[in-house]
């Protein structure tokens, strides 16, 4: 069997996903480890890298590009954000390499003067737009708006395949925190379409949400709804809010037409919630353009 051309790692807060890639970047091997940057001990990702990550995958001698909390103050090393707009010529220009680890690349996250001039940071979404715009060539021309549902929801815009502006919304941390402390804390767990879709009508049009979300205490302790829907009730008021608010937020941006990228459950949820605002949506797959985004970041930086 040939040696692998790439390792590639999409290396987060919680977990570290990595797959070897041959040289026409098709997997040929993947895994997952429970071994995000937030559970390790300060400076212990090189040694976990060498010692787990790399016999785990047999690439012990072969190139490896990280992208996500890897290169941030919580993981191997600090690659300092590349500024938007960019492109992924840009990033790869950017990317640095691992403190004792030359062969090993970390893939900078973006920085963006943000919607009020205070500024707003990701780190591995910018990876995954750009590994779907490598895997959709056909999307490199024209304005889209994509979003990325997770702990911190990403809204990106891509004008002609370059990333000039987004805005993040702590949409699934505060749902994390809200149903876990406080008086909105529950035992229940989503899966309730009816209550969901209340919690999207809840949402208006996402404005005064501190108040809005105290109705989902209200249905339960003053109403007849079921303490079971809380969690459902819950994720389609922030869910809702999230659709209805924050693509405001981007002067210009597209909204009748959204790119989902990610997780697919995640996706629905949002399908669901733009839909029901007449917003008409596609749906990609996060890890094949995480993988495909790894990928040609190792072309790129490989092209003279």
């Amino acid at each position: 069997m040939a040696s692998p051309a790439l390792l590639a790692c999409d290396w987060g807060t919680t977990n570290l996903r990595a797959w070897t890639l041959d040289g026409q970047g098709a997997v040929v091997a993947e895994r997952e480890f429970p071994l995000g940057v937030s559970r390790l001990p300060r400076g212990e990702a090189a040694a976990v890298f060498s010692d787990q990550v790399r016999p785990a995958l047999h690439a012990e001698n072969t190139p490896a590009i990280l992208c996500g909390m890897v290169g941030s103050g919580l993981g191997w090393t600090t690659a300092p954000y590349h500024d938007c707009p960019t492109t992924l010529p840009d990033l790869a220009k950017a990317m640095i390499a691992a403190p004792g680890a030359p062969d090993v690349l970390i893939v900078p996250g973006v920085r963006y003067a943000g919607f009020n001039g205070h500024g707003d940071v990701m780190r591995g979404e910018e990876t995954q737009l750009f590994g779907w715009l490598a895997l959709h060539p056909e999307h490199a021309e024209g304005r889209h708006l994509v979003c990325h549902p997770g702990t911190h929801a990403k809204w990106m815009v891509v004008e002609d395949g370059r990333l000039t502006a987004f805005a993040t919304a702590m949409t699934g941390e505060l749902f994390a925190l809200l149903t876990t402390h406080g008086v909105l804390a529950t035992d229940s767990t989503p899966g309730d379409s009816e209550a969901f879709d209340d919690g999207l009508s809840a949402a208006g049009d996402g404005g005064a949400l501190v108040a809005r979300l105290f109705t989902a205490r209200a249905r339960v302790v003053g109403g007849n709804a079921a303490p079971e829907t809380s969690a459902s009730f819950l994720s389609g008021l922030l869910i809702g809010a999230d659709v209805a608010a924050t693509p405001r937020l981007l002067a210009d941006a597209p909204t009748t037409d959204v790119v989902l990228l990610g997780d697919a459950k995640l996706c629905a949820l949002y399908a669901r919630a733009l839909e029901a605002r007449g917003v008409r949506t596609r749906t990609y797959d996060g890890e094949a353009a995480a993988v495909a985004g790894l990928w040609a970041l190792h072309t790129a930086k490989a092209s003279p």
